[in-house]
């Protein structure tokens, strides 16, 4: 579910095309396997749709101008998630609100194409950390898409990092759908001061959610007769986040009806420490169940 100057774009590529939107760098692709763009903006992937199917992400209506980033999609959130950006162990709130990657420029090192989809490789253009690499693997395929964000200790002293893959994933209607997966688990709840609760059965959006749950199962998201599988890696972090009548000011209260956010973190439930030499991949995979 994208905007339709960007679904104006996309019908008219076949094959492989970059093009430029909303001030943003993209690569668009139109093949037997499916619809995919990337912004190369945050390395931020706005849209997927496989055969046969209607898009699994959303994208705002009204995005923000350059240098805001664009609501939607899947943001990268690094090398912190909200606002704890992490000076040794204490949380510094003074950073960018979800970290530098998502307004950063990135290119494209490779695109490997086969008969069965495809895998992008991008890097931020400059450095974003004195110590931390990153880059960013996209895969996509009729059957599924997965993102991986590899972060790289290239200093001399231990690092602190949080993150997160910020999906934005479509919907018909956010009330109607509901939540697999979550039965049992702890979360956090943003709304409520981070009060500490348990879910209970399935999880099912009747107004403002703002959750961060303990756990690395995979999340069945059910939207009328179709079934997302949310998967992940690497994460003991799930945020699931649904504004309903108090979206942000980039989206209206309408438009925000149409999308669920279901993400795979690391937060201050399970930062990650990169000792020097050391990676850590965060993933996120979506597939039809």
């Amino acid at each position: 579910m994208i905007p339709d100057s960007l679904q104006q774009l996309l019908d008219g590529v076949d094959g492989q095309q970059t093009s430029h939107w909303q001030g943003r760098d993209l690569v668009l692709f139109n093949e037997p396997w499916g619809e995919l763009i990337v912004s190369l903006q945050g390395a931020q992937v706005l849209h997927f749709r496989p055969p046969q199917d209607r898009g699994w992400l959303w994208v705002t209506p009204t995005p923000q101008p350059m240098p805001g980033a664009i609501r939607g999609g899947i943001p990268l959130c690094w090398p912190w998630f909200a606002d704890e950006r992490y000076a040794d162990e204490t949380p510094d709130r003074s950073g960018t609100f979800h970290g530098l990657a998502r307004h950063a420029a990135w290119r494209l090192d490779a695109v490997d194409e086969h008969a069965e989809g495809i895998e992008l490789h991008l890097s931020p253009t400059q450095p974003l950390h004195s110590q931390l690499t990153v880059r960013a693997i996209v895969q996509a395929n009729a059957q599924r898409l997965a993102v991986e964000l590899i972060s790289e200790n290239i200093g001399e002293t231990p690092v602190k990092i949080s993150g997160a893959l910020h999906s934005y994933l479509a919907v018909d209607d956010a009330h109607q759908c509901r939540l697999e997966g979550l039965a049992g688990a702890r979360y956090l709840d943003k709304l409520r001061d981070f009060a500490e609760s348990e879910q209970q059965g399935t999880l099912a959006i009747r107004g403002p959610v703002d959750r961060i749950y303990h756990t690395n199962e995979a999340v069945m998201l059910h939207d009328g007769p179709r079934t997302l599988r949310i998967g992940k890696q690497s994460s003991d972090s799930t945020v699931v986040w649904q504004p309903d009548q108090q979206p942000p000011s980039d989206t209206s209260v309408e438009a925000a009806k149409r999308f669920v956010c279901v993400e795979a973190a690391n937060t201050r439930l399970d930062p990650v420490w990169l000792v020097p030499g050391a990676q850590h991949l965060l993933g996120t995979m979506l597939s039809r169940a």
